[in-house]
């Protein structure tokens, strides 16, 4: 029930947002994915899938990128779980289909704690658009000549994604050759010092060579996930997912970019944000409140002793989390005097702190 309440809430949110992208390109529809057959089914119209009573996601037509990236978690004996958990819970909240393959479908046990039933062995894992490690037992796993000849055989991988000293099995497979990563803050001096062609950053929460991102340790790989998807969706999208996560700790950007597919570029300044900024009225004689927020560089509204991301679309325009868009409006000097929504066009919320 979780999880279709919250993928109807990324439905509106996507909606809204592509309508604001996307002008006049014809849109198609596809269905989340649900494990069925309608997972590779295209629609014409939005609404319901009639197979799984999922809500459909809005696509443009003409887009050559599939909205639901199919990413493999390789997960050995001894993963750490959290280095795996929480970029499956961005993933997934974000509609992307995540798989787990190990050597073999035998039972493995997490930290000594967590038993996993793998869904695939490396004998007969499907193909996938993104490739996922994670540390914990690397060294023994991806020592292993079978498990890396079988990384090194994947074809048309999209991207490439590690955590912690996940980054070994990449290392291993000459997928790091000559680009830049980071890893557990124990593990990169070994890093460094095993594969010399590689340069290790020390002091990165992730570091992003564009078809290949590794992160630091255990938290770190919820970071680089988010980032990951804010680079294949956008930046809204990945604030909506931290937000629906709880993880109000991300800060976007917040590790080593080295490629202009940078998702963060077009973020507005802080004294564009700045200029919203104070008390208005609301609903039932209530007060909002809205301040910027400094690790996200973005718009919080405050009422009742709750906050809400705003997400800018354009100058005195922003859309909720529930979809709905909020319009500002300016007096003759330019100075933000009030705002209205678009679920009720016809009231006008007033700012209080002129």
């Amino acid at each position: 029930m979780k999880t279709k309440i919250l993928l109807l809430g990324l439905y509106f949110f996507s909606l809204s947002l592509l309508a604001q992208q996307t002008d006049k390109r014809e849109m198609v529809y596809v269905c989340p994915p649900c494990n069925q057959a309608c997972d590779e089914m295209v629609f014409a119209e939005a609404g319901k899938c009639k197979h799984c009573n999922m809500y459909l996601l809005p696509q443009p037509k003409d887009s050559k990128e599939p909205i639901n990236r199919k990413i493999a978690f390789y997960l050995q004996a001894g993963v750490e779980v959290l280095d795996f958990a929480g970029p499956m819970e961005v993933f997934s909240y974000a509609g992307f289909e995540v798989f787990t393959v190990s050597k073999t479908k035998e039972p493995i046990k997490s930290q000594g704690i967590l038993t996993i039933l793998p869904d695939y062995s490396i004998e007969d894992a499907p193909t996938a658009d993104i490739m996922a490690f994670f540390g914990g037992n690397s060294r023994r796993a991806f020592g292993d000549e079978a498990v890396i000849n079988w990384l090194k055989e994947q074809k048309d991988i999209d991207y490439y994604f590690s955590v912690c000293t996940g980054a070994f099995a990449l290392a291993e497979a000459d997928i790091l050759n000559g680009k830049a990563a980071t890893t557990f803050h124990d593990a990169l001096d070994a890093l460094e010092e095993n594969y010399p062609e590689v340069k290790v950053f020390k002091n990165a929460r992730f570091v992003d060579n564009g078809e290949v991102v590794t992160t630091a340790g255990i938290s770190a790989g919820i970071d680089g996930a988010l980032h990951l998807v804010a680079k294949i969706r956008d930046l809204n999208t990945a604030r909506l997912v931290a937000y629906q996560m709880e993880y109000d700790k991300w800060n976007p950007g917040e590790g080593m970019i080295l490629t202009e597919d940078n998702p963060y570029k077009n973020m507005p300044d802080q004294s564009i944000l700045e200029e919203y900024v104070g008390s208005f009225e609301f609903e039932n004689g209530q007060t909002l409140a809205l301040k910027f927020h400094e690790g996200e560089k973005s718009l919080y509204a405050h009422i009742k002793e709750r906050s809400y991301p705003l997400f800018f679309l354009e100058k005195d325009k922003f859309l909720t989390v529930n979809g709905e868009k909020i319009y500002f409006e300016r007096d003759q000097n330019a100075e933000i005097q009030a705002y209205k929504s678009s679920d009720d066009m016809n009231t006008l919320y007033r700012k209080l702190d002129k």
